[in-house]
């Protein structure tokens, strides 16, 4: 099943628990507007090189639409479709003033050099300038771009509209980027495993740990982790994976990581096969790398406690169903990765008053929501007798519902 297939199964189900309206189900359903653009540029050997940008647009009941633009060869409008939704419900769960849109360019971003991927950004923005803005649309970083493209994001839409901080977030700090969003979306999931934890009468400290995926979520939730006592005993990412059932030093293995490009070659722990990740034995999983990496074909091999999904839509339906069968426990994505997106609200609000918050500050707000967010979530399973996933879908689905009612959607 694939990722938008994935998502509008949880929405309508979460839909029929609620009781929502046939046709007020099917407006949250269908996007408020999609955007499929050509962007062309002159490599640096002379020859033109034309790829296909997407921006989909999904609900703006609860305020300006949010969400990342991806560089990745696998970019479709499927995936970019089902990103945004999942964005619409996890800025409704998060209680931040949003609604939900994604974008991407299909490209493959290593193969290209700097100055290609900044003449790739500009011409993209271009062509989507007039149909994003602070109170429109607001991009973000994602997987395959960084502060360094919001800058880029930002210069080029300052060009028409004057200079407009608010209009993207995960921006460098010297240009009015938040302190704190670098790992925000890590230190989200540090949290969210903190709520969950505790409703179990357990902490951090002491559990045993697996992370798929060393990015910028994953190495900081391994870093943070640790830092709260877990032990984190096996990696991967791109390049390959390591296990150390004493618990790796995460500190050396991010020194070797950015040194290397990646984990393969690390002497700190065993080299094993990336495909076995997923199923070692640990308490708590946590998945942050791409979709559908826990399906049906390896549910029944993992033998975590908890999984913890910092990565956008990890686990195919079939799988949750074979999970929840043998007690184990998900926290979806739409509650543990909103870390990033809070933040990014935060950076928002800082632009727009013209103040900037000092990172303390940051991580405690962020500590609130992501606790709250819990709370709310878990309410909601009370109510409705369902799983934690569909407890947060239900609360997604329903505050946008309500805010579309309110503003009046069949006038």
């Amino acid at each position: 099943m694939n990722a938008l297939a994935a998502t509008s199964r949880n929405f309508k189900q979460a839909a029929k628990l609620l009781g929502l309206d046939s046709k007020l189900e099917k407006s949250l359903l269908i996007p408020f507007r999609e955007i499929k653009v050509e962007c062309t540029i002159p490599k640096d050997d002379g020859t033109l090189a034309s790829y296909v940008g997407f921006r989909v647009q999904h609900d703006n009941a609860r305020g300006p639409m949010k969400g990342g633009i991806r560089y990745h060869h696998e970019v479709d409008p499927d995936e970019v479709n089902a990103l945004a939704q999942l964005m619409t419900w996890k800025t409704a769960v998060a209680n931040i003033p949003y609604g939900g849109a994604k974008g991407g360019i299909g490209c493959s971003p290593g193969e290209l050099s700097i100055s290609e991927l900044e003449r790739l950004t500009r011409v993209f923005t271009q062509k989507i300038h007039d149909l994003i803005g602070i109170h429109t649309d607001v991009p973000a970083p994602d997987m395959g771009t960084n502060s360094q493209t919001m800058a880029w994001i930002l210069d080029e839409y300052s060009k028409f509209h004057g200079y407009s901080p608010a209009v993207v977030t995960g921006k460098p700090v010297d240009l009015g980027g938040s302190l704190g969003r670098d790992a925000a979306t890590g230190r989200g999931v540090l949290f969210a495993t903190e709520a969950l934890l505790a409703e179990h009468g357990k902490s951090i400290a002491g559990q045993r740990f697996v992370i798929q995926g060393f990015g910028n979520v994953g190495s900081w939730a391994a870093q943070l982790i640790t830092e709260a006592g877990g032990k984190v005993i096996a990696i991967s990412d791109v390049t390959g994976a390591v296990k150390n059932s004493n618990g790796l030093d995460i500190p050396k293995l991010m020194k070797h990581s950015a040194e290397n490009r990646g984990i393969k070659g690390f002497d700190g722990g065993d080299a094993i096969d990336p495909r076995s990740l997923l199923t070692e034995e640990c308490d708590v999983l946590i998945p942050a790398a791409l979709g559908g990496v826990i399906n049906k074909d390896n549910a029944n091999d993992i033998k975590a406690k908890y999984i913890i999904e910092a990565a956008n839509h990890p686990t195919d339906p079939e799988a949750d169903e074979i999970l929840s069968k043998k007690g184990v426990l998900i926290l979806p994505d739409i509650l543990a990765n909103s870390g990033g997106v809070t933040v990014s609200y935060f950076e928002w609000v800082q632009n727009i008053q013209g103040f900037m918050w000092d990172e303390e500050k940051v991580n405690s707000e962020l500590r609130t929501y992501m606790q709250r967010g819990f709370r709310d979530v878990k309410e909601m399973c009370r109510s409705h007798h369902c799983d934690l996933r569909m407890g947060a879908f239900t609360l997604g689905v329903n505050r946008v519902a309500r805010a579309t009612v309110l503003r009046g959607w069949e006038s």
